[in-house]
């Protein structure tokens, strides 16, 4: 019989159009591979950009908040595993895993630290060095709870780990790093990647949803771009990005070269013909599904310390790395003009992928780990007495909170 996996998406996946839907593809591909059969639900509406996931043989449900059909609905699918995607899914649905199926591992993916980036987003807001008191926010509350109920939590940056170690004091045997699984790089695919001489202008690419990504947008317009242009008059910078509003596209400006191209069908076409990859992000936490992007297809990428953390490790990046505006763009004219140092870290960028994000070694870490928790999963639970503290106190307030809710909303 097969083992069964109940993912409760914060959102439904769009793998085009930001690297939270490429990381939940992944992680639906990994669970198929150690065949699990799937059901994706979510309460979120569904946008056109939306994988359709039937295609690949999910089976997709809608779910409701604060309604006792959930519980029907779980209880009887019965997964062996229960994957939260984000911690907000896990404070609105976890404690009805609990109470209908409670032998479910529960496992949480927390994409990105949300509270490390509110608390960045913040201090910059401020004006001021990001410090413990920005990051013991109102959000790292919420998350680090949800951690702890949670048997695993999957982290993607070692960036983040070593927070939630040594700052949060989140023990080891709840989390599990877990980066991008991805494919390595063929040497077949690098031949027939764009060489130097036939790609031209910048690129920067991004949701704009995404504050840090808008905020970046912004700083290139009025900041970076100017410096680079001047150096560099006949260049362009194309923007991509899915979901731009009014206040993204009246940033278009054709005359010096600042173009706002909107959503990219494909990516890989758009990064592999153009030379240098933009990542002045200035807030933010997590991988950057961008430079992965850039590094795939071959396109050396100019970042900030904020972009390219927990992306490289020991290694060289694929690119250079500089926070002050005017370094910056010095670099980037640098790197789209010099062809040796060009193509040097493009080498830089397959090594990277190829050697800290390869799928086939982290796979078998997470189903190893996964296995072994199901197989002791009572021990690992009375070994975290504060995630059974939390979980009883959660039961005894969302848990009513939620039927009041459902109760209201029927009298209505």
């Amino acid at each position: 019989m097969k083992n069964k996996l109940l993912i409760i998406g914060h959102v439904w996946p769009e793998p085009k159009s930001s690297a939270a839907g490429s990381r939940m593809m992944q992680l639906i591909e990994a669970f198929q591979k150690e065949d699990y059969e799937i059901i994706f639900a979510s309460a979120c509406a569904k946008s056109d950009n939306a994988f359709d996931l039937s295609a690949i043989g999910i089976v997709q449900a809608n779910i409701e908040m604060n309604q006792s059909s959930f519980d029907h609905f779980v209880k009887s699918f019965n997964p062996d595993v229960v994957l939260f995607d984000r911690f907000m899914t896990e404070e609105q649905f976890g404690w009805r895993v609990v109470e209908h199926c409670p032998e479910a591992l529960r496992i949480l993916d927390t994409e990105d630290l949300h509270s490390l980036r509110k608390g960045r987003q913040q201090a910059f807001k401020d004006g001021k060095t990001f410090d413990a008191s920005y990051l013991f926010n109102d959000f790292a509350k919420r998350e680090m709870a949800s951690i702890y109920r949670c048997d695993l939590s999957l982290i993607i940056s070692e960036v983040e780990m070593d927070i939630l170690n040594n700052e949060f004091k989140i023990p080891d045997n709840l989390l599990i790093y877990l980066p991008f699984q991805l494919d390595a790089v063929a040497a077949q695919e690098i031949s027939g990647l764009p060489e130097f001489d036939n790609r031209k202008h910048f690129i920067s690419i991004g949701n704009f949803l995404h504050e840090p990504n808008y905020n970046s947008i912004l700083y290139l317009k009025e900041t970076v771009w100017p410096l680079i242009r001047e150096k560099l008059p006949s260049t362009e910078l194309h923007i991509y990005g899915a979901y731009a509003s009014q206040k993204v596209n009246q940033l278009h400006d054709v005359k010096n070269g600042f173009l706002i191209k909107g959503f990219a069908s494909d990516v890989n076409e758009v990064m592999a013909n153009s030379r240098v990859c933009l990542a002045p992000l200035r807030f933010g936490a997590g991988l950057k599904g961008k430079l992965v992007d850039a590094m795939k297809n071959g396109t050396p990428c100019m970042m900030t310390t904020i972009a390219a953390e927990g992306m490289y490790g020991t290694l060289e990046p694929n690119g250079y790395i500089e926070d002050a505006p005017e370094l910056f763009a010095e670099a980037a004219v640098l790197l789209y003009q010099n062809k040796s140092i060009w193509k040097e870290r493009q080498c830089n960028g397959f090594k990277v992928l190829n050697e800290r994000f390869n799928k086939i070694i982290f796979h078998d870490r997470l189903f190893c780990t996964i296995k072994d928790t199901i197989k002791h999963l009572q021990k690992h639970r009375d070994n975290n007495f504060t995630g059974q503290m939390l979980l009883h106190h959660i039961l005894q307030s969302t848990k009513y909170m939620s039927k009041w809710i459902e109760e209201k909303n029927g009298r209505s």
